[in-house]
C-alpha cells in the first residue's frame, strides 16, 4: 500500500498558497471551478514561451521540432492517462465545452429529426446547451433523466428513456455543484446494450479517479485541463476510432487538410482532422507536465487523502445549526455545497472572502439542477488534495461569524 501524501510537502508546490488575501492567509476552495497550478506545470509552459514558441507541425527547424516534439509526447501521456488504444483517439480541444460542442456539431451531423439524446438533470450547462442546439437545427428530441433529492442518479428511469430513437447518452460522470459520482459502468453497459454510445463528461472526474477508457468501454470522453492542475484554455476530446473516423470535421482550416485545391479538400487522418489552426501549444506541453505532475502522486493516494478531507468537512459542516448541505450522495467526490439559514449564498462568498477563504457562490452552470432543488443558488467549498482539516476549521469559524453578522 502507498504511504499517504505529505502534504505540506505538497503544498509547498503550489506558491500561490503561500500569500495573504483580504490581510488574511489564503484558503483555496474552489478547485471544482479550477484546480490550482504546480510550479512544475508554470514552469513547462514558461521554458516554451521563453526557449521556443515556434509552430508544432509544420516548421523544419530546430525550434519547431522541439515544439512538435513536446507537444506530440503530450498527446502520448494523455493516451496513456486515459488508456486509450492509440494516441490518434486523443483531439485536443479547448476544453470540456469544446469537446462536447465537437461532437454535438460532428457525430450529431448524421442525427435526424425524431433521433433522440438522453442527458441528466445534474447536467453542467456545457452538456445541455449544444444538445439544444442541435435540437433546434436538426429537430431531434433532448430526454432528461431525473435525480433524487440527494442528487442521485434514478437508473431506472434512465433505462426506461432509452428506446429505438436514442443515439447518444451524454452523462457527467461527477457533478461539479453536488460532488455526485455516477455509476458510469452501468450507464454505459445499459447504453451499450441497446448499441447506444456514450459520451461522458469528466471534467470533474478527471483529478479524483482513474479513468480507463478501455475498461469502461466508453465511445466519448471529454476533459478540461485547468481541472487536472494544467492551464486553461486546454482540454481533451477521447473518441474511438470507429466513430471518430466516420464523422466530418467540426472546423476547418489549417492543418486538418491532407490537400486542397479550389475543387476539392481531402481532410487529414486523425487526429489532425479535428484540431484546425494553431494549437494551445503551450497549454498542450502543460498539460502533459500536469499529467507526469498527478502520476508522480498517485491518483489512489490523492482520492484517500480527498475522502478524508470530505468526510472530515461533511462531519463539521453537519453541526452548524442553519445549514443545508446540498448534495449528500453515498458515492461523492470533495465538494460541499451548502445553503446557510435565509442569507444568500452570495453573501456568504463575500464575507468567507473576507476572512481569506475563497469559495463559489451561484448555480454553478446548472440553473436546471438549482431548479429541481428550488433554488437561486449555493455556496461551495470544492478541495483538493492540498486543503487541510485546519483549513476546514477555518471555512466553519467564518461560517459561524457570517451567521452571527445577520442574526
Amino acid at each position: 500500500m502507498s504511504p499517504p501524501l505529505d502534504i505540506q510537502a505538497v503544498r509547498r508546490d503550489f506558491p500561490v498558497l503561500d500569500q495573504m488575501a483580504r490581510g488574511k492567509p489564503l484558503i483555496y476552495m474552489d478547485s471544482a471551478a479550477t484546480t490550482l497550478k504546480p510550479t512544475s506545470v508554470v514552469e513547462a509552459v514558461t521554458e516554451h514561451y521563453r526557449m521556443g514558441a515556434a509552430n508544432v507541425h509544420r516548421g523544419v527547424h530546430f525550434l519547431s521540432e522541439e515544439a512538435t516534439r513536446k507537444f506530440d509526447a503530450s498527446r502520448e501521456k494523455v493516451r496513456a492517462f486515459l488508456n486509450a488504444k492509440e494516441a490518434a483517439e486523443v483531439i485536443f480541444t479547448s476544453g470540456t465545452t469544446g469537446a462536447i460542442n465537437l461532437v454535438a456539431h460532428s457525430f450529431g451531423s448524421r442525427l435526424k429529426p425524431g433521433d433522440e439524446i438522453i442527458i441528466s438533470e445534474m447536467e453542467h450547462h456545457s452538456n445541455i446547451v449544444p444538445w439544444q442546439l442541435l435540437c433546434e437545427r436538426q429537430g431531434t428530441i433532448l430526454r432528461v433523466a431525473p435525480i433524487n433529492d440527494a442528487g442521485e442518479l434514478l437508473l431506472p428511469e434512465l433505462e426506461q428513456l432509452i428506446n429505438a430513437r436514442t443515439r447518444l447518452v451524454s452523462i457527467v460522470a461527477v457533478s461539479n455543484a453536488l460532488g455526485t459520482i455516477n455509476p458510469i459502468e452501468q450507464i454505459i453497459a445499459m447504453a451499450h446494450s441497446r448499441d447506444i454510445p456514450v459520451l461522458l463528461d469528466c471534467a470533474q472526474a478527471v483529478a479524483h479517479k482513474a479513468l480507463d477508457v478501455q475498461v469502461l468501454g466508453v465511445d466519448f470522453l471529454a476533459f478540461s485541463a485547468h481541472k487536472l492542475f494544467g492551464p486553461t484554455g486546454v482540454g481533451v476530446l477521447y473518441g474511438r476510432r470507429a466513430l471518430l473516423d466516420t464523422m466530418p470535421p467540426f472546423l476547418s482550416g489549417g492543418d486538418m487538410i491532407r490537400s486542397v485545391s479550389f475543387a476539392k479538400t481531402t481532410y487529414a487522418d486523425l487526429p489532425a482532422k479535428f484540431e484546425a489552426g494553431t494549437p494551445h501549444i503551450a497549454g498542450v506541453i502543460g498539460l502533459g507536465a500536469a499529467i507526469d505532475y498527478v502520476n508522480a502522486l498517485g491518483l489512489e493516494r490523492i482520492a484517500t487523502a480527498e475522502a478524508e478531507l470530505l468526510h472530515y468537512g461533511t462531519s463539521c459542516l453537519r453541526q452548524i445549526k442553519g445549514l443545508q448541505q446540498v448534495g449528500t450522495a453515498a458515492q461523492k467526490t470533495s465538494i460541499l455545497g451548502f445553503t446557510l439559514d435565509d442569507i444568500h449564498p452570495h453573501d456568504i462568498g463575500t464575507l468567507l472572502d473576507q476572512e481569506g477563504i475563497a469559495i463559489r457562490a451561484g448555480h454553478h452552470c446548472t440553473q436546471p439542477l438549482m431548479q429541481r432543488f428550488g433554488l437561486p443558488a449555493t455556496a461551495r467549498a470544492s478541495l483538493a488534495f492540498y486543503n487541510t482539516k485546519a483549513e476546514i476549521d477555518a471555512l466553519v469559524v467564518a461560517i459561524e461569524k457570517t451567521q452571527r453578522l445577520f442574526a
